[in-house]
């Protein structure tokens, strides 16, 4: 297996023109690595990669497309030959910027399946796609991280907890995000062999579009916990789910 060493590490974060995507490529550039910027809308991927410092570029991507993800790889073949760091940011809530708190349109008893439907085909099945197109590029870093973006939504055992149940509850994008971290168990538990590590990264309740910028925290500040696990070392851990503070339960 070729391995590629060039001066800086290439990175991919989908779904990256704004909120914690794009804070996750500022970071990543600011480490020195090159970031590719990946956006839906190319004019929104390119305004956003001209407003950040580095070797940023803005790359076309929708993750629920095949042409556009194998036009993707294609393209990091041919001008890099490789991918050291995979992203899988892009995900969508299914309701649009709310206010979490009166996000009552994802209750179990009323939710409209083809809501779940689309958040499960960015939020899992996009991930699957995307790893899977980009996993023969990892192969040739010296040492490949994936990070899966996942919420504390996810966690089965905080949100059975008695604390949340005066929330509204979600048949659509909190149990993606569930099916997010079985998703990051099960390809770490493949690749641990190759070096490849697997992780799943919790943010905490950020300001971004999806709840109406009502969050305590900055896209910034959720974002440490994505580059430190994508700039993991040899002896970090693979197959965990993490916010800043540690380790999250299941």
């Amino acid at each position: 297996m070729t391995e590629y060493t060039t001066p800086q590490k290439v990175a991919l974060v989908t779904g990256a023109n704004k909120g914690l995507g794009r804070a996750a490529a500022a970071r990543l550039a600011a480490l020195g690595m090159t970031v590719l910027l990946g956006a839906r809308n190319p004019a929104l991927g390119a305004e956003a990669a001209a407003a950040i410092d580095g070797d940023v570029h803005a790359v076309t991507l929708d993750v629920t497309d095949p042409f556009s993800i194998e036009a993707l790889a294609g393209l990091v073949e041919q001008r890099y030959g490789h991918l050291d760091v995979l992203v899988n940011n892009a995900g969508i809530s299914g309701s649009g910027p709310v206010d979490p708190v009166k996000a009552v349109d994802q209750l179990p008893s009323t939710v409209d399946v083809d809501m779940v439907r689309r958040v499960f085909e960015t939020n899992v099945f996009g991930v699957i796609s995307v790893t899977n197109a980009m996993l023969p590029l990892l192969r040739r870093s010296p040492a490949p991280r994936i990070v899966n973006m996942s919420s504390h939504a996810g966690s089965l055992t905080i949100c059975s907890s008695p604390a949340f149940a005066g929330l509204p509850q979600s048949a659509a994008y909190s149990p993606s995000k569930s099916a997010l971290n079985a998703l990051t168990v099960q390809y770490a538990s493949e690749l641990r062999s190759s070096g490849i590590k697997v992780n799943a990264a919790a943010p905490g309740y950020c300001a971004t579009d999806s709840n109406n910028h009502t969050g305590t925290r900055t896209p910034d500040e959720g974002a440490a916990i994505v580059v430190e696990l994508a700039t993991l070392p040899d002896d970090g851990p693979t197959g965990g789910y993490f916010s800043d503070e540690g380790p999250i339960p299941w």
